[in-house]
C-alpha cells in the first residue's frame, strides 16, 4: 500500500471534474447564507456532518468490497434531489475515466460496464481507493475532505474570499473530519443497511433551484 496514492486521489488537480462544482456553495452565496469565512465554516461543518458523512460511508463500503451495484442503489436512496443524483453520476463518470487511466482494475471495469452513464461518485471513489491500494478509512477521508474542500475553493472564487482564510477554515475542521471519517468507516464494516443516511434538505432544495438558473459559474 502506498499512502502517497491518497495524496494523488485527494488532490484538487486530479482530473475528476470536481473543480466545476461548488457543492451547493454557489446558491448559498447567492441567497446570502455564505458571506464570509465564518459563514463558510458553518456551511462546511453542516455539509461535512450530513452529505459528507453519507458519502464517506459509501466510499468506505465500496473500498471494503461491498457490492458496488447495491451501493449505487443505496446512494440513490440517500439522495432525494434529482439534480444531485444527476450530479453524483456525472462526477462518478468523470472520476471513473481518471481512475481507470491511473489505477486500472477489473472492479472499475465491471462497474463502468454496468453503469455506462455513471455510478454515484462516492461508490466510484471507494473502488478507486481500493484499486490504488488504499484502505476503507482512506476512502472515507477522501470523500469527507471533498465534501468541504470543494465548497471552500468555490467560495474563494465566488466572494473573492482570502484563500488563506478559506484554508484556515479547512484546517480548523480537521478534528471533525477525523471523527466523520472514522464513523463512516465503522458503519461501512457493519454492512450496507447500517450506512448513515444523514440529510441536508436545504442543500437538496438549493440544488433543484440552482439547476434551473440560465447563468451560473458552477455546474452544481
Amino acid at each position: 500500500m502506498s499512502r502517497a496514492a491518497l495524496l494523488v486521489l485527494a488532490d484538487g488537480r486530479f482530473p475528476a471534474g470536481g473543480h466545476a462544482h461548488s457543492g451547493g456553495a454557489e446558491p448559498a452565496v447567492t441567497a446570502g447564507r455564505v458571506r464570509d469565512a465564518g459563514d463558510l465554516a458553518d456551511f462546511c461543518r453542516g455539509r461535512l456532518h450530513t452529505t459528507g458523512l453519507t458519502a464517506a460511508a459509501l466510499a468506505a463500503a465500496a473500498a471494503l468490497g461491498h457490492d458496488p451495484l447495491a451501493l449505487d442503489e443505496a446512494a440513490d436512496a440517500r439522495t432525494p434531489s434529482p439534480a444531485l443524483r444527476a450530479t453524483a453520476r456525472k462526477l462518478g463518470r468523470q472520476l471513473m475515466r481518471a481512475a481507470r487511466s491511473t489505477w486500472p482494475s477489473p472492479a472499475l471495469d465491471a462497474l463502468a460496464a454496468a453503469r455506462p452513464r455513471g455510478a454515484h461518485q462516492p461508490v466510484v471513489l471507494g473502488l478507486t481507493a481500493a484499486s490504488a491500494g488504499l484502505t476503507p478509512e482512506d476512502a472515507a477521508y477522501c470523500a469527507a475532505y471533498e465534501a468541504v474542500g470543494g465548497p471552500s475553493t468555490a467560495v474563494v472564487r465566488l466572494l473573492s474570499l482570502d484563500p488563506f482564510e478559506a484554508t484556515a477554515v479547512l484546517a480548523r475542521l480537521a478534528p471533525e473530519l477525523d471523527r466523520v471519517a472514522e464513523r463512516a468507516a465503522a458503519a461501512a464494516r457493519q454492512g450496507i443497511d447500517a450506512l448513515p443516511a444523514a440529510s441536508a434538505p436545504l442543500l437538496d432544495i438549493a440544488a433543484e433551484t440552482h439547476a434551473t438558473w440560465p447563468v451560473r459559474l458552477f455546474a452544481s
